[in-house]
C-alpha cells in the first residue's frame, strides 16, 4: 500500500507530511528511560526484518492481486507504538528514497495509512486490551488479527479519501472504495495470521519481546530481549530478503490491482509540475530501483537477492543511529531539568 506521489496533490502530499512529521515529534519524545535504551539493538533487527519482510509479496487466490505485511503492528507489539512508529518511518524512507517504492511527496500519506492507524488506533484499542490480562498464544494471534484488519482497513480508507481529496477524477470515490476494502480485507487477515505467528515464537521464547510485558512489575529483569534471539531476528531478515524473497509473487500489489480495476490503468497520469520535479530527484536518488540494478547483474533473482540484505543493513543502521540520536536527546533534557 506505497502510493506514489501521482496519486496525490502537492496540497494534499504536503499536509500529511506535516501531519507526520508532528506525530514523529510525539514519538521522539516518548522514547526516553532505561527501557527504551535496552531495547535500541532490537529496535534495529525489527527495522531491518520488516524491510525484508515487506519485499515478500503473498498471492491472493481468485483476485490476481497480491499482499504483503505493512508491519506497523508487528512492530507496535515488539517494540511499543512510539518506537514502532519510528522504525516503520525508517523503512518507508529508506524505500522512497533508495528504492523508488513509494513518492516522496507521498511519504507522509503512507507512513499516516501504515504507521499512524497501526501503531497508535489498532494496537492500543485492539491487541493491548487483548492481552492486558493475560498474554497467550490464542489471544496474541486473534489480537493481531483483528488490529491488522482494523489497521489496513483505516490506512486503506485514507488511501481513497487521500486521492479524493487531491480530485483524482480517474479514481471515484465510491469505485474506487468498493475495491480498495475487500482487497485489504483479504490482506489484513493474512498479515495478522503472519504477525500473531512470529509474536507467539518470540514470545515464547523470551516474554522480553512483547512491548507490554516491558510495563510489568517486573520490567528491571525482563525489559531487555535475550541477545542470542535478537540475532536470530537479524539473520532471519537476511535469510528472508536475500532468499525467500525471490519466490514473492509477481502479482499487482492491493493498492496497485483496486487502481487498475478502477481507473483501467496501471498508472495514473499527474500533470503536476511538483509532481514531475520530485519523480525526476528520485530517479537521481534511488540506486536500486525497484530492488534491483537495472539489469547490470546476471539475473533479476540476483538483483532482488542483493537488493533484500543490502536494504537490510541499510534499515539496521538508520533505526540504530536514529534510535542513538533519540538516547542521546533524552539524556541532554534529563541532565538539563
Amino acid at each position: 500500500m506505497h502510493m506514489g506521489d501521482a496519486l496525490i496533490s502537492p496540497i494534499v502530499g504536503g499536509t500529511m507530511l506535516a501531519a507526520s512529521t508532528g506525530v514523529m515529534g510525539y514519538s521522539i519524545h516518548q522514547l526516553k528511560g532505561e527501557v527504551f535504551e535496552k531495547r535500541l539493538p532490537l529496535m534495529g533487527v525489527m527495522g531491518a526484518f520488516l524491510f525484508a519482510a515487506q519485499m515478500i509479496n503473498f498471492a491472493i487466490p481468485g483476485t490476481g492481486s497480491s499482499g504483503h505485511i505493512g508491519g506497523g503492528i508487528l512492530l507496535a507489539i515488539i517494540l511499543g507504538p512510539s518506537a514502532g512508529f519510528l522504525t516503520l518511518a525508517s523503512v518507508l524512507l529508506i524505500q522512497a528514497l533508495f528504492f523508488a517504492d513509494g513518492g516522496l511527496l507521498a511519504f507522509g500519506c503512507n507512513l499516516i495509512n501504515l504507521g499512524f492507524f497501526t501503531c497508535f488506533v489498532a494496537y492500543p484499542m485492539i491487541f493491548r486490551p487483548m492481552v492486558r490480562k493475560a498474554v497467550t498464544k490464542r489471544r496474541i494471534i486473534i489480537g493481531a488479527i483483528l488490529a491488522s484488519i482494523v489497521g489496513l482497513q483505516l490506512g486503506s480508507l485514507g488511501v481513497v479519501a487521500q486521492t479524493w481529496f487531491s480530485g483524482r477524477t480517474e479514481l471515484p470515490l465510491s469505485t474506487f472504495l468498493l475495491f480498495m476494502q475487500p482487497i485489504h480485507l483479504a490482506i489484513g487477515i493474512v498479515e495478522g495470521m503472519i504477525t500473531g505467528l512470529i509474536v507467539s515464537y518470540l514470545y515464547s521464547q523470551n516474554a522480553a519481546f512483547i512491548y507490554a510485558h516491558q510495563q510489568s512489575d517486573d520490567v528491571k529483569t525482563a525489559m531487555k530481549p535475550k541477545r542470542h534471539l535478537v540475532m536470530k531476528v537479524m539473520v532471519a531478515a537476511l535469510v528472508v530478503g536475500g532468499l525467500i524473497s525471490l519466490f514473492a509473487s509477481s502479482n499487482p500489489d492491493g493498492l496497485e490491482w483496486a487502481v487498475f480495476k478502477t481507473a483501467n490503468t496501471e498508472e495514473v497520469a499527474n500533470e503536476s509540475t511538483v509532481i514531475h520535479w520530485l519523480e525526476r530527484a528520485q530517479e537521481q536518488i534511488s540506486f536500486m530501483p525497484d530492488y534491483g540494478f537495472g539489469g547490470r547483474m546476471s539475473s533479476d533473482k540476483a538483483e532482488t537477492s542483493v537488493s533484500g540484505i543490502v536494504g537490510s543493513f541499510i534499515t539496521l543502521g538508520i533505526v540504530l543511529l536514529l534510535g542513538i540520536g533519540i538516547k542521546r536527546r533524552g539524556r541532554r533534557v534529563s541532565q538539563n531539568e
